[in-house]
């Protein structure tokens, strides 16, 4: 159980830094594209990436008590 408990730990950081690089790429001006070429809206997705970092701190936080106790 402990494994599944860091594997999902170490899953959840991984997700974090992928959000974290995301939105510093779009704080730095990227551009983002759907398929057809209509443009993202970057103020948006910026929040939403926001969003998950702080859902991702919080699990992460959960699953770190989680495995001291």
């Amino acid at each position: 159980m402990a494994l599944d408990k860091a594997s999902e730990l170490e899953r959840f950081k991984a997700t974090r830094v992928t959000a974290l690089y995301r939105l510093d790429l779009i704080e730095k001006g990227a551009q983002i594209t759907y398929d057809d070429g209509t443009p993202v809206d970057m103020k948006s997705e910026a929040q939403r990436l926001k969003d998950q970092v702080a859902d991702m701190d919080r699990r992460i936080a959960r699953l770190e008590a989680a495995g001291e106790a």
